[in-house]
C-alpha cells in the first residue's frame, strides 16, 4: 500500500514563502506524474501544479510566476515552493501521485493535506 505524507504547511504573512513536501512510500513500480491540489474552505479542489516523470511542469494560471513544483525521482518526492503568498492561497493543499504497480496496474494516490493559511 503506498502512502503520500505532505509535510511543510503553516501560517505565513503575506507575500511570505512556504516550501510543501510530499514523500511517497510502498510499493511503487513507475511513477507517471505527482502534483499539487488545493481546496479553499467552500471551494472545490482545485490543481495547483503537476510534474511528469519527464520533468513536464504545468501551472494554474493564479500561481504562476509565484510558485515552482520540482521532483525527486530518487526519493518519490515532489516540492512545491511557494513565493509572494497571497491570502487567496489559503486552503489545505493535497499531494497527488499517478503511479504503476508492480502488476502493472494504474493507480491514482492522495495524501491527507497539509494546512496553509496567509494571513497578517
Amino acid at each position: 500500500q503506498v502512502q503520500l505524507v505532505e509535510s511543510g504547511g503553516g501560517l505565513v504573512q503575506p507575500g511570505g514563502s512556504l516550501r510543501l513536501s510530499c514523500a511517497a512510500s510502498g510499493s511503487i513500480f513507475g511513477i507517471n506524474n505527482m502534483g499539487w491540489y488545493r481546496q479553499a474552505p467552500g471551494k472545490q479542489r482545485e490543481l495547483v501544479a503537476t510534474i511528469t516523470s519527464g520533468d513536464s511542469t504545468a501551472y494554474a494560471d493564479s500561481v504562476k510566476g509565484r510558485f515552482t513544483i520540482s521532483g525527486d525521482n530518487a526519493k518519490n518526492t515532489v516540492y512545491l515552493q511557494m513565493n509572494s503568498l497571497k491570502p487567496e492561497d489559503t486552503a489545505v493543499y493535497y499531494c497527488n501521485m499517478g503511479y504503476y504497480t508492480f502488476k502493472g496496474i494504474a493507480v491514482d494516490a492522495w495524501g491527507q493535506g497539509t494546512h496553509v493559511t496567509v494571513s497578517s
